[in-house]
């Protein structure tokens, strides 16, 4: 059996440097989003199956409706396989809805609480600020301030932000090396921003590194929220008509060439481009989607971390004449920030 890392590692005390090059993720589990039924996921095979093979970290949310519950319940269902000091667990604070949001000190010690109690632990191992973009400055600060006392306290081994402006999460994280009561950030979760249709953080990744002292960037949906999936699309995604075209040729295309389902060359494009840099989230519901997920990273892998001809050339295609002008366009996503 092939695994990305070390089995079995203690992992407690390791720094985030650490994470896994794939890290299951719970936004699969939201109620009516992705699955009309969470609680159907099979969610204890998926852990087993990952964390057989080095994926041992998962991302999570209260946002994410009941996922750190299932998770929690899974966890301890395999606690004799994968004890808890053999595992990462990131989740978040502050988005509490779809359009709620409650990033007050107050409440982000509760929720950091309430985490530990669902997932059935003293500490968590990373926690984000959920969508930075939806609030103002003094908000985030607060927020901020409130995990690095979580963090100095120990129930938190790690903070950082997450959001979809890489701007912003770039401003953000550079202003925190300054403010003493919050320090240099340890993680930036980026989303839908090196897919297919977007190399925004491709271009913009390295600055977090060079420029906040950002320990780890991970890469989070990479088939852009369900845009890039051949299977379907969410309603509601926040993409243009246009944008949505592009992509529904680009899964037209795909099949043509021999690739039927789209989020699978998506995921390998995603993978080549960030495995040297950091971790892919990776979004499944099936142990076979985390198979083929899987299998991507090891095909990947075993060329050098590039992919191969074939996908190369789909690639290119689809980037250069379909989606063209369209390649990097942004949806709206929070309120106006001024950045300087």
């Amino acid at each position: 059996m092939r695994t990305i890392g070390a089995i079995k590692k203690v992992v407690k005390n390791a720094p985030i440097t650490e994470l896994p090059r794939l890290i299951l993720g719970g936004a699969t589990l939201m109620d009516n989003w992705y699955n009309d039924d969470p609680y159907s996921v099979p969610t204890v095979e998926l852990l087993r199956y990952a964390m057989s093979r080095g994926i041992n970290a998962i991302d999570t949310s209260p946002y994410y409706g009941p996922s750190e519950i299932i998770y929690g319940k899974a966890l301890q269902e395999i606690k004799d396989e994968f004890p808890r000091e053999e595992y990462f667990i990131c989740t978040k604070v502050g988005r509490v809805g779809r359009a709620e949001f409650n990033y007050s000190k107050e409440n982000v010690r509760f929720s950091v609480k309430r985490s530990c109690e669902r997932l059935h632990t003293d500490y968590l191992d990373l926690v984000y600020l959920h969508d930075i973009e939806y609030v103002e400055y003094d908000k985030i600060w607060e927020a901020l301030r409130e995990l690095r006392k979580l963090k100095d306290e120990g129930v938190i081994r790690h903070i950082g932000i997450s959001g979809y402006p890489v701007d912003l999460l770039l401003y953000v994280s550079k202003t925190c090396c300054g403010v003493p009561e919050i320090g240099p950030l340890d993680a930036v979760l980026s989303y839908c921003n090196l897919t297919l249709q977007s190399v925004v953080l491709e271009k913009e990744g390295d600055r977090f590194f060079k420029e906040s002292n950002i320990k780890v960037v991970s890469n989070g949906s990479v088939v852009c929220m369900s845009l890039l999936r051949s299977k379907g699309t969410i309603k509601d995604h926040p993409c243009s008509p246009e944008l949505l075209e592009c992509a529904q040729k680009s899964i037209k295309y795909a099949a043509e060439n021999g690739i039927p389902e789209l989020a699978e060359l998506a995921t390998r494009y995603s993978i080549s481009k960030w495995i040297h840099k950091g971790p892919t989230v990776l979004g499944v519901s099936t142990v076979d989607e985390l198979k083929s997920a899987l299998n991507g990273y090891w095909k990947v892998a075993d060329n050098g971390g590039k992919l191969d001809e074939k996908d190369e050339a789909i690639v290119a295609h689809i980037q250069k004449n379909i989606f063209g002008d369209h390649l990097n366009e942004k949806w709206e996503s929070g309120i106006p920030h001024v950045i300087s």
